[in-house]
């Protein structure tokens, strides 16, 4: 029969160290997305400053469009993929092809990957024709995509990225969560310090 001293200790031991739960490993990872993909994206993405523009036509995207370059000169607008570059030029948008800029460049305008509604982030990769500068060299980043390249959560973008590229996966894989920002300085959040200072997401 264990000593009233004995007792005493085994209970401080317990509780100093108590028995570990088991983890429930058939919980979700994630929390579950209670609307529609398009508005989480929304939400999550200008939750950090970014801006979501949700367009039912090519109409309404290409005058929310205009809005957004309305004070950019149009010799800064830069865009390297062709089939935007087409979409631009049909609505008379001016820009610049990216290979032949050689001036300053103000707003870049690219597609995507994916675009994920958990985190509202963005998935863009070096196998876009921009290739790896144009989502982070200009001030701001504009960003063109379809409804179907919303995906709920992570996991499901890189299975899907995954399926676009068989054979061989991009050399660069990139997630873009909002305006570049920093803090590293007395703790002042500066925006666009190592990239864009601006990112606008146009879906249709």
């Amino acid at each position: 029969m264990a000593s009233a001293r004995e007792e005493i200790l085994n209970k401080l031991k317990k509780a100093i160290h108590p028995e570990p739960e088991m983890p429930d490993f058939d919980a979700p990872v994630y929390h579950s997305i209670e609307k529609s993909l398009s508005q989480a994206f929304k939400e999550n993405l200008e939750a950090v400053n970014g801006s979501v523009y949700l367009c039912k036509s090519e109409e309404e995207l290409i005058e929310k469009l205009k809005t957004v370059l309305q004070d950019v000169p149009k010799t800064e607008v830069v865009c390297a993929e062709k089939e935007l570059q087409e979409l631009l030029t049909k609505n008379e948008i001016e820009h610049q092809n990216y290979r032949e800029r050689q001036q300053a460049i103000e707003a870049g305008i690219t597609s995507c990957e994916f675009l994920i509604a958990h985190t509202g982030s963005v998935m863009v990769s070096s196998a876009l024709q921009g290739g790896r500068q144009l989502s982070v060299y200009a001030p701001q980043h504009i960003v063109i995509a379809r409804k179907d390249q919303l995906v709920d959560y992570l996991h499901s973008a890189y299975t899907k990225i995954r399926e676009k590229y068989p054979d061989q996966l991009p050399s660069q894989i990139t997630l873009i969560t909002g305006p570049s920002r920093t803090a590293d300085i007395e703790k002042t959040l500066v925006m666009g310090a190592h990239g864009p200072r601006e990112l606008h997401v146009f879906l249709y």
